[in-house]
């Protein structure tokens, strides 16, 4: 009964954390053993009537659908799916889709798709746990009613300022609504108007009767309906009263029988709220025990990433990145795009630990995570970046009147069942133009006149000089070939060398449009202490340039991770990547290169 994929994650490992311990201690002393479940979502008397709970434990996602999902809900993903699948149960994939405006059927559709990409699913022995909040929106009415008829809800018309001014803060308690004496009968037939659209958006709200006196503000007579004359993308226009995401959500919960509601730090404030909610439905007889219990982590924050949903939008909107799946974005279509694998996510995701202390990621963990997964898995290429002509002086003189001398190399270093790939040297090669210096530094062991280095899989040259341009530019590099020294021979080793470098032969180059991202700002926390996020974006965080690969890489497909010898691990774009028109994105490099 398993919803997540088997964690074949280098390095990855099941720390304990204060989640495992309970979920471990409730299953130890069956808290939710006689849990019955019939097969769907349901109120009390529903479940009654089903058998028991074949799940140990019952988990749930439930983004809202009014944006794309980023880095820090794959934390969420992992966690809810991870341990429902660890602990023999079952993780709902749950829409909280209670307001209407914000919400569409893209979002829901690339939530699905994320979820799904990371490895996830909510299938679980042929039954698909997805479920969406406005499915449940009759029961919420009720439940609404029922609370009215106890007397623990009323209908507020004070306006909005007046409701907040009234609400007192952590030092005043609040004041009570001049509604709040309303009978029950008054009550009732107030917001049975609501429901029959015959009051506008903002003229009155449902609110919960608890204390206007609490410490904790929440418990502030907190409002649970409101109206809204605004189309449903999954109900249409049957409703214009919608309920508060903090009403729905324990609900939600209870009718699909949840036990360990997992959230971030941020919902603690509603805990009570949440418990009270259900505590009082059991105890009205529409929900049954045992009841779900909430239980809070501390959310995953990465350095140098923004993950507001309106900040993220406003980057977008301002065109200054190329969309939600811009592979600089910390959106998972983003982090897609750019090439981080799903593999490499939860690994990084499980490496950051769950706890309640609140903290930071730095984003180097991610990329070594990547470089973890795809160290065992990506084949290797030469490749040059930024080229710069390299012509062997003496090429007829060695290989006589051969267009180009075959190289070969193993497609992976470890893995020899992999074969190897294939590549000519010729008279005319691409090398990156940083391998040579007509006045060396100190420690440059590469192309210098005067100087001898080995190309790698081929030959040892030494460098006899450079043409220039009017401007004094570097435009070709001359180099004589050392008789006898292709790699492989006997004669390889007889003459040492302190550098290798790679290169392409001009006559089988593939040209590719290469795109280099990096961070997308230059601060660890850009948006700290409300400053502008903007006045950190990093200039360089796209270069395009024109580069060379090894013929091995011609018609690949996209979405193809292979690692650069020397440059790191790139993709075929998804999107804009064709065989024809090779595309490749940097995902990182083979270290931790970033300085601000």
């Amino acid at each position: 009964m398993s919803s997540a994929p088997a964690d074949d994650s280098p390095k990855a490992t099941h720390a304990s954390n204060f989640l495992r311990q309970i979920i471990e201690r409730d299953l130890e002393q069956g808290s939710y053993a006689q849990r019955h479940f019939a097969g769907s979502p349901g109120d009390a008397a529903h479940h009654a009537a089903g058998p028991l709970d074949p799940a140990r434990i019952r988990t749930r996602f439930p983004p809202e659908p009014n944006g794309y999902l980023h880095i820090g809900h794959a934390k969420s993903i992992t966690l809810n799916f991870g341990l429902a699948a660890e602990y023999g149960g079952v993780c709902h994939m749950r829409f909280d889709d209670t307001n209407p405006e914000k919400e569409e059927q893209e979002y829901v559709d690339s939530i699905l798709d994320a979820v799904k990409w990371l490895g996830f699913d909510w299938k679980v022995n042929g039954v698909a746990h997805l479920y969406y909040a406005s499915n449940y929106f009759d029961f919420m009415y009720r439940a609404a009613e029922a609370l009215i008829g106890a007397g623990l809800a009323y209908v507020d018309e004070q306006s909005a300022e007046q409701m907040r001014a009234n609400r007192g803060d952590f030092a005043t308690p609040g004041t009570n609504s001049p509604f709040r004496e309303r009978t029950a009968a008054e009550n009732l037939a107030r917001f049975r108007e609501m429901r029959d659209g015959k009051h506008p958006d903002g003229a009155m709200v449902l609110r919960a009767k608890i204390d206007m006196a609490s410490p904790n503000i929440n418990l502030r007579d907190p409002a649970i309906y409101r109206i809204k004359h605004a189309e449903h993308h999954n109900t249409g226009s049957r409703w214009c009263i919608y309920p508060m995401y903090t009403y729905a959500h324990p609900i939600e919960d209870a009718l699909e029988q949840v036990t360990h509601s997992i959230c971030t730090l941020e919902f603690e404030d509603q805990r009570p709220f949440y418990d009270w909610l259900l505590d009082t439905l059991c105890t009205l007889g529409l929900l049954a025990q045992p009841r779900p219990h909430q239980y809070e982590f501390a959310r995953l924050n990465v350095t140098y990433v923004i993950t507001s949903k309106r900040k993220l939008k406003a980057l977008v909107d301002e065109r200054i990145v190329d969309g939600w799946d811009d592979p600089r974005m910390p959106t998972i279509v983003g982090l897609r795009r750019r090439g981080y694998t799903p593999e490499a996510i939860r690994l990084m995701c499980e490496r950051a630990g769950t706890s309640k202390a609140g903290g930071w990621t730095e984003y180097a963990s991610l990329d070594i995570a990547l470089r973890d997964d795809l160290e065992g898995k990506a084949a290797r290429a030469m490749a040059v970046i930024d080229p710069l002509k390299l012509t062997l002086t003496n090429w007829s003189e060695v290989f006589g009147s051969a267009a180009s001398e075959p190289c070969h190399a193993p497609a992976h270093p470890q893995r020899p069942e992999l074969g190897e790939r294939r590549f000519g040297l010729g008279p005319t090669l691409w090398i990156e133009r940083d391998d040579f210096a007509e006045v060396p530094p100190k420690g440059f062991f590469r192309l210098f006149p005067g100087n001898k280095v080995r190309l790698k899989y081929g030959v040892i040259v030494e460098c006899t000089g450079c043409a220039k341009n009017e401007a004094g530019e570097v435009t070709e590099v001359f180099a004589a070939i050392v008789p006898d020294t292709r790699s492989g021979t006997p004669g390889a080793d007889l003459v040492k060398v302190k550098g290798t470098i790679t290169w392409v032969g001009a006559h089988d180059a593939v040209p590719a449009e290469l795109r280099l991202y990096d961070r997308l700002f230059t601060e660890a926390q850009p948006d700290a202490g409300g400053r502008d996020f903007k006045a950190s974006l990093n200039p360089a965080s796209k270069r395009v340039v024109s580069g060379y690969l090894e013929p091995s890489l011609a018609g690949l497909a996209a979405d193809v991770r292979v690692q650069f010898e020397r440059h790191g691990y790139f993709v075929t774009d998804r999107v804009d990547h064709t065989a024809a028109k090779p595309v490749f994105n940097r995902i990182t490099g083979l270290k931790d290169t970033w300085a601000k």
